[in-house]
C-alpha cells in the first residue's frame, strides 16, 4: 500500500499517514508483555513502554534480604572508593588513588564473575567490564606515575609534558 502525498502535505505527514494506515503496525507491540516479549513488526514502536534491564541487573541477594544486602556488590565498590578518597584527603595520595583504581577493577571482576550484581550493572556485561576495568587500570597507572619516585612510562611521560607545556 502506497500513500500518495496530498497537495500541501509535508513529508512528516506522509510518514505518519503510512504508519497509521499500515495494518501490520497498527497493533504492533514491541515492549515485553506478561507472557514475554511480543514483537509483531520489524518497525520501531511509536511509544516505548518499558526498558530492558541490563543482564545481571537483578538483585544480588533474594528479595527477603534487607536492602543493603541486596546491593552488596555496588556497596563494596563504593566503600572501597570512599576509603580511597578518605586516604587521599589525609595526604596518602598514592595509596588512596590506587585503592580507588583497584575498587573499579574489583567492580569489573564482580561484574564478570557474578550472575546478578544489582545496581552495579549499568549496561551490558561487556561494556561494564571494559569501562570499570579500563578506568581502574588508568587510575592505578596514573597513581603510580604521580610521585617523583614513581613509575616511569616514557610514552605517557611525553604525553603529559606535551599537554602541560601547550
Amino acid at each position: 500500500m502506497s500513500a500518495e502525498p496530498e497537495q500541501g502535505a509535508s513529508p512528516a505527514d506522509v510518514t505518519e499517514a503510512e504508519d497509521v494506515t499500515d495494518t501490520e503496525a497498527k497493533g504492533a507491540v514491541s515492549a515485553p508483555g506478561p507472557d514475554g516479549p511480543k514483537k509483531t513488526t520489524r518497525r520501531f514502536p511509536l511509544l516505548t513502554r518499558d526498558t530492558a534491564r541490563p543482564e545481571g541487573g537483578g538483585r544480588a541477594a533474594g528479595g527477603d534480604a534487607p536492602a543493603p544486602a541486596r546491593q552488596w556488590p555496588l556497596l563494596s565498590v563504593l566503600l572501597m572508593v570512599g576509603l580511597g578518597l578518605l586516604l587521599t584527603a589525609f595526604d596518602v595520595f598514592r595509596a588512596g588513588t590506587i585503592l580507588v583504581g583497584l575498587a573499579l577493577i574489583g567492580g569489573a571482576v564482580l561484574r564478570w564473575a557474578l550472575p546478578g550484581v544489582g545496581m552495579l550493572a549499568v549496561r551490558s556485561r561487556f561494556t561494564d567490564m571494559v569501562t570499570y576495568g579500563g578506568l581502574g587500570a588508568v587510575i592505578v597507572l596514573l597513581a603510580l606515575m604521580a610521585q617523583p619516585d614513581g613509575l616511569q612510562v616514557p610514552f605517557l611521560d611525553g604525553i603529559l609534558h606535551f599537554t602541560i607545556s601547550s
